[in-house]
């Protein structure tokens, strides 16, 4: 089943205490798509400046990643430039510089629309909703969103939600959204809103997710060295969605090795800097660590 992605593609300038990045590959639909690609084709709708060149595309190639949908304009690419603090966990934005992506119109190409599993970045939520129109009876529609829309554009954001049956958002972007500190209490509220599978990053303290079956929580991997956690969420996004997109079923067993392999792919992906280290991973490796992850978990009954 292949997955229709609709995001941002970027440039990223990072400083971490470990070092600097200057203009490297970044954006949502850059990461998740990578990630996504090692279980499931991607269909990518983005758009690029004049400055995205070859070396950058080079990343998607080889892959089982579908670049017809994505527009080049003329212009710069899309740049955001952050710097992290020394616990990794709070980061200040330098600048964004929105450039060819302020202008983003998605348009999905024909052979996209039957997509059946849909995943729409962190967007204007009117835009989210403007690809949904252009596409044909999703199987599963999952979403992302952030700070800016829930403060900006409520009314939107709970239109588009209505439409959506997964999303992934941070705790703090729960807690906002649903007006609750506890996150049980705001999972019930924001369930109520559309999305009957909510998932819940919380960074370096794991993933909670909430569904009709209850609710499900597990750790982040512990490593030894962070790099660059920038685009850790999206990489998330990727393999839980890329890993349900090729499992028999959707059912709670299959959500439940989504989340995990999720975080699979987020604990490979700050190991370095932009998408240095998914670019170089293999399925063994993925399995290896989705077994590590089986056994940071695993014990025994009293």
């Amino acid at each position: 089943m292949s997955i229709l992605v609709v995001g941002s593609v970027a440039y990223d300038t990072v400083e971490t205490p470990l070092g600097r990045a200057e203009r490297v590959l970044g954006g949502s639909a850059s990461f998740f798509s990578v990630a996504a690609s090692f279980f499931t084709p991607v269909n990518l709708v983005g758009v690029v400046g004049s400055d995205f060149g070859e070396a950058q595309l080079a990343a998607f190639r080889g892959r089982p990643i579908d670049l017809q949908g994505l527009e080049r304009m003329p212009g710069k690419t899309f740049h955001w430039q952050g710097r992290y603090a020394q616990d990794l966990n709070s980061r200040d934005t330098i600048c964004t510089d929105l450039n060819v992506f302020e202008f983003f119109e998605p348009k999905i190409p024909e052979r996209y629309r039957r997509s059946e599993l849909v995943f729409l970045g962190n967007i204007d939520p009117a835009l989210q909703r403007r690809v949904l129109a252009q596409v044909e009876r999703p199987r599963v529609v999952a979403c992302d969103t952030m700070n800016f829309w829930i403060k900006g554009k409520p009314k939107e954001l709970r239109e588009t939600l209505a439409m959506v049956q997964v999303l992934l958002i941070n705790d703090q972007e729960a807690r906002e959204l649903s007006g609750e500190w506890n996150l049980v209490r705001a999972a019930g509220a924001i369930r109520a809103l559309g999305p009957r599978t909510l998932v819940v990053k919380k960074g370096e303290h794991g993933v909670l997710m909430f569904s009709d079956s209850g609710c499900f929580a597990t750790p982040a991997l512990p490593l030894e060295t962070v790099v660059d956690p920038t685009g850790a969420g999206d990489t998330f996004a990727g393999g839980f969605l890329g890993y349900l997109a090729s499992a028999p079923d959707g059912g709670d067993a299959a959500l439940r090795q989504a989340v995990v392999m999720g975080s699979t792919l987020a604990s490979f992906c700050v190991e370095a800097f932009s998408l240095d280290r998914l670019l170089t991973l293999t399925r063994p490796e993925i399995d290896a660590r989705y077994r590590s992850f089986q056994e940071l978990t695993r014990f025994e009954s009293v």
